[in-house]
């Protein structure tokens, strides 16, 4: 067996890994490439295009069967589906398998309406009603290796690391690769799964999973988390929603960039790049979103919570189209995973499947009194607050104003609509 891996961005356009997957890919392939080598293998690197890259490995090496995990972004699907063909007309076995999810999204359809359901609730009974999913297998003590390897690239040839050192963060918050991945998960398992239904909500406790990242880079199957966390039924009903996300996504591709709800097409969303800059940096005057934006910035992630207070704060309090949100969780977040990404995002907006109404807006001020009584979260990112407030920037918008402006807003929507 010949563990090869193709670096091909482009092929993932229009959303290539931003800045903070590189990173964590180069580290998840370092480590991926040890884990090979304690097996009694290596990890064969090549660059793309995958098809050329492939066919190349096939002649060098006279393989005759290629086998892949399948994942599931609209362009990858395309891609996939070329290189499947072409295989096959070369008389190559070819076959790829699901890994990433714990059903795959065309076998959970509406029972009466045979359609892509959009409604949560009703999905994940349905997922709940078929076969409930495998026991992950033991990992072999060793693997076959060829007589000769073929050539490789390192994983420094790629240059995934950023040229500028700005990563310290990053080191410092995550361990990536496998065993990072069993640590995080045994840890949950042994002391924060029983406390996870009230913790998941408290951005200052450290009681959530975090193991979107290492979900999303393969390094742990959702199968193994599922059994492990499977009497945790607020926890794996969170692995629901991570299956739904994926399931929107397959069914409708075109929601990366567009509302799955049509007639937000026609919101009068607001450009203002200062507005926007000022939200990036964590610099908005609302306490809990500046912690938000800041741990985002410093640790390459965000607690949910806290992603909902500030998704919401950008699409509502400042009216900017759920789409520039987007792009900069794509570029920040180590977990940024195309399908929960979108799914998020249209969920805080209103404009997707079984989403928070748009009229729904959160006051970060309450929020952060709810979910942060002690401030202690806030003090963590914005420390100028424990010392003097002269530093820190008053309020860019009214949260009162804001909020009849982004009701009369969704109001011209909805007559806009009525009109056609």
């Amino acid at each position: 067996m010949i563990p090869v891996f193709i670096w091909a961005p482009e092929e993932e356009d229009p959303w290539p890994p931003g800045a903070a997957s590189r990173w964590w890919l180069h580290q998840s392939l370092t480590n991926l490439q040890k884990r090979l080598d304690s097996l009694g293998s290596r990890l064969v690197i090549r660059r793309g295009p995958t098809l050329a890259a492939i066919e190349t490995l096939v002649d060098e090496t006279g393989a005759t069967a290629v086998f892949w995990n399948r994942r599931y972004e609209p362009a990858v699907i395309e891609r996939d589906a070329t290189i499947k063909k072409r295989l096959r007309e070369r008389g190559v076995e070819v076959d790829s398998f699901n890994s990433a999810l714990l059903f795959e999204p065309w076998t959970i359809r509406g029972k009466t309406t045979n359609a892509p359901m959009q409604v949560f609730t009703a999905f994940w009974k349905a997922c709940l009603e078929q076969p409930e999913p495998a026991q992950p297998r033991e990992a072999p003590r060793r693997l076959r290796s060829p007589a000769a390897w073929p050539e490789s690239l390192s994983v420094n040839e790629l240059r995934l690391e950023p040229v500028v050192d700005w990563a310290a963060g990053l080191r410092a918050s995550w361990r990536p690769g496998e065993e990072g991945a069993k640590t995080a998960l045994d840890n949950f398992v042994r002391s924060g799964i029983e406390r996870y239904a009230e913790a998941r909500n408290v951005p200052a406790d450290s009681g959530t999973s975090r193991l979107s990242p290492h979900l999303h880079f393969g390094e742990i199957s959702p199968r193994a988390v599922w059994h492990a966390a499977r009497a945790a039924e607020v926890y794996t009903r969170e692995l629901g929603w991570r299956e739904f996300a994926h399931h929107l996504l397959f069914h409708f591709p075109m929601t990366t960039n567009e509302p799955l709800r049509r007639e937000f097409a026609s919101f009068p969303w607001r450009h203002d790049r200062r507005l926007l800059k000022a939200w990036q940096r964590g610099r908005t005057g609302y306490p809990l979103v500046d912690a938000g934006m800041r741990e985002l910035w410093a640790t390459g992630w965000m607690h949910n919570r806290v992603r909902m207070v500030v998704a919401s704060f950008l699409t509502k309090h400042l009216r900017i189209e759920w789409q520039e949100g987007a792009y900069w969780f794509w570029d920040t977040l180590v977990d940024a995973d195309l399908a929960n990404n979108t799914l998020g995002w249209q969920w805080t907006a209103g404009c997707g499947a079984d989403a928070a109404p748009y009229f729904r807006i959160f006051n970060p001020a309450r929020q952060g009194e709810r979910f942060d009584p002690a401030g202690d979260y806030v003090r963590r990112w914005i420390p100028e607050l424990t010392r003097s407030r002269e530093t820190y920037p008053p309020p860019i918008v009214d949260h009162d104003a804001a909020r009849r402006e982004a009701l009369a807003a969704f109001e011209e929507m909805r007559r806009a609509r009525a009109r056609q």
